[in-house]
C-alpha cells in the first residue's frame, strides 16, 4: 500500500500537519484503490538552516485556515443572526445564488429576499466536504432544512446542498440548491 514521505520546514503546528496528512491520504484514495488505513504518511521536519532553494534559506509558508471550519462557522453565525461575524468571513466580490433568485452580494439582500418565504430556516448538516482542486477552495455542505413558513407552520426534512468557494480564507461565492420550492405551501 502507498507510503508517502513529506519534508517540511519546521514551524507548522500539529493541527496543520494533521490536516496535511489527511488531505494527502484522501488524495491518494481518489487515484489508488487504497483504504485510508492502508495509506502511510510520514512527515519529516527540517530546520530553516537545513533548507535552501535558489541559494537562499527559506521560511515556511503560512498555513491556510481550514476552509471547512470557516464555512461551518459562517453557517452557525448566519443561523444565530450574528451578521457582523458572518460578514467578516466574506471576501471581496462575494456573490450568493439561490434557486429562482438573482445573484445577491450582501447578507442584507438575502434576509430581505427570504423574509416573505419563511419565518426562519435552519440546517441539519449531514456532511461538510472539501474538494481539493487548484484555485479557490471548494466546500460542499449537504443536509436538510427545517423551520417555519410565514404562517407559522413548521417544516423539516427539505434537502439542500451548498457549494462555497473560498480565497485566502474568505468566502467569495455561495451557491445553494434545495427543494424548498417543491415543499412550500
Amino acid at each position: 500500500m502507498p507510503i508517502v514521505q513529506m519534508h517540511l520546514i519546521e514551524g507548522y503546528d500539529g493541527d496543520t500537519k494533521r490536516r496535511l496528512g489527511e488531505a494527502v491520504t484522501d488524495a491518494i484514495g481518489t487515484v489508488i484503490a487504497a483504504p485510508a488505513d492502508a495509506v502511510t504518511v510520514m512527515i519529516s521536519e527540517h530546520t530553516g538552516e537545513d533548507y535552501m532553494r535558489g541559494r537562499m534559506r527559506r521560511s515556511p509558508a503560512p498555513a491556510l485556515p481550514d476552509p471547512c471550519a470557516i464555512v461551518r462557522g459562517y453557517l452557525v453565525e448566519m443561523e444565530a443572526r450574528a451578521l457582523d461575524a458572518a460578514r467578516a468571513r466574506l471576501g471581496e466580490g462575494f456573490t450568493m445564488r439561490f434557486p429562482g433568485a438573482a445573484p445577491m452580494t450582501t447578507l442584507d439582500e438575502l434576509i430581505e429576499w427570504s423574509r416573505p418565504r419563511y419565518r426562519f430556516v435552519k440546517k441539519v448538516i449531514e456532511s461538510v466536504d472539501l474538494a481539493a482542486a487548484p484555485g479557490p477552495s471548494i466546500v460542499y455542505v449537504t443536509g436538510t432544512l427545517y423551520g417555519e413558513w410565514p404562517d407559522g407552520t413548521p417544516f423539516e426534512g427539505i434537502r439542500f446542498i451548498d457549494r462555497f468557494e473560498l480565497t485566502d480564507g474568505l468566502i467569495t461565492r455561495q451557491d445553494v440548491w434545495n427543494d424548498i420550492a417543491e415543499e412550500r405551501p
